[in-house]
């Protein structure tokens, strides 16, 4: 079976094309495209803008992957897109476009949980059996095991996601979107030395990061105004840029390493998988190993093609779903800004 994935909940918008083979065996990528709307530095990317990058591309994008993937339109079985979670401007125009393709070419629509897709994903790739996962993107942040046909969720944000904590402070330091803010923030925070003090906010098993980001905001303030003034207390050298970042993340991971762990010793889970965008981050991954390797087990995680919103994981998860009967009609073929992980049947595993 071959499956069309669509995907813009965001600012990247993906087109993919997979293969699951009849007799089984790993899936075959054919065609993983993407585009992502960068807005001006300082500033985030707003809805109607999104959508409009989305409705701009996704036509010569679908072109692109189909020739890349080598197949017609005939030999497309299902067409998948993401429901939601997510910004609904632009998943409103994902949405329309797959309807559009659905009715041109005859075939089934799909609805898919976003956060389902990278789970799913990320599982395909590393060969994961049962890992907790931590989820960690712009607009999500959970921790997630698995049981009884569902992806239930053992913490999360309270308030903001994590990647939207660090998205927002690469604003206040005004630094580019492109390729990612969180992934400027994190090229700063490699050179930087000196942990300043920030607040750690773990409640149980969610964490709030809203309290982080204002009082960083704050300390960034005064230093952008007068720098002059900061000194490390204990090397006495003095603090840079850089080392807002280094603080930021350390405490940001720091709290999600521990929210972890702690699913891990519940579920008897020795296996950490890491999706969403934040997942690409190499010190999260480092903390993260450090501490699975203290309890005997392993970390799993994808690069950039696979962590980072994409087509690929809507096409899977949406086969998965289609292999086992579901489609959606034309009539619920809806889109939706909140559509939580554990509301999700997962009928494709025991």
């Amino acid at each position: 079976m071959i499956g069309l994935g669509l995907e813009g909940s965001a600012n990247k918008l993906g087109v993919g094309v997979i293969l699951h083979p009849p007799k089984g065996g790993p899936a075959q990528i054919l065609s993983n495209i993407r585009h992502t709307f960068v807005s001006p530095p300082g500033e985030g990317f707003l809805p109607k803008d999104t959508a409009k990058h989305h409705r701009t591309w996704l036509v010569r994008l679908i072109r692109q992957a189909l020739t890349e993937a080598g197949v017609a339109v005939g030999d497309v079985d299902c067409i998948c897109y993401t429901k939601g979670p997510g910004m609904g401007a632009p998943l409103h125009s994902v949405a329309v476009s797959a309807r559009m393709l659905s009715l041109l070419w005859d075939k089934k629509l799909v609805a898919v949980n976003h956060c389902v897709g990278h789970i799913e994903m990320g599982r395909e790739i590393t060969g994961a059996q049962n890992p907790v996962v931590l989820y960690v993107s712009g607009g999500n942040t959970q921790v997630i095991a698995y049981a009884s046909q569902r992806y239930r969720v053992f913490g999360e944000a309270l308030d903001i996601a994590v990647g939207n904590c660090l998205d927002r402070f690469a604003r206040t330091l005004n630094l580019s979107n492109d390729p990612a803010p969180g992934y400027n923030i994190e090229q700063m925070a490699k050179k930087g030395k000196h942990l300043l003090d920030l607040p750690y906010t773990v409640k149980g098993m969610d964490c709030s990061f809203s309290g982080i980001l204002a009082s960083i905001d704050i300390l960034a303030a005064k230093f952008e105004k007068d720098p002059t003034g900061w000194v490390d207390e204990v090397t006495g050298n003095a603090v840079t840029r850089e080392d807002f970042c280094f603080s930021l993340q350390e405490t940001v991971f720091a709290m999600l390493v521990e929210i972890t762990e702690r699913a891990m010793a519940h579920v008897g889970s020795s296996q950490v998988l890491i999706v969403g965008g934040v997942g690409c981050n190499e010190r999260l991954q480092q903390m993260m190993g450090m501490m699975a390797s203290e309890r005997g087990g392993g970390v799993y995680a994808t690069d950039e093609r696979f962590c980072i919103d994409n087509g690929i994981m809507i096409a899977h998860a949406g086969l998965l779903a289609y292999k086992t009967g579901f489609a959606t009609s034309l009539e619920d073929s809806t889109c939706t800004q909140r559509f939580r992980t554990d509301e999700v049947s997962i009928k494709w595993r025991d």
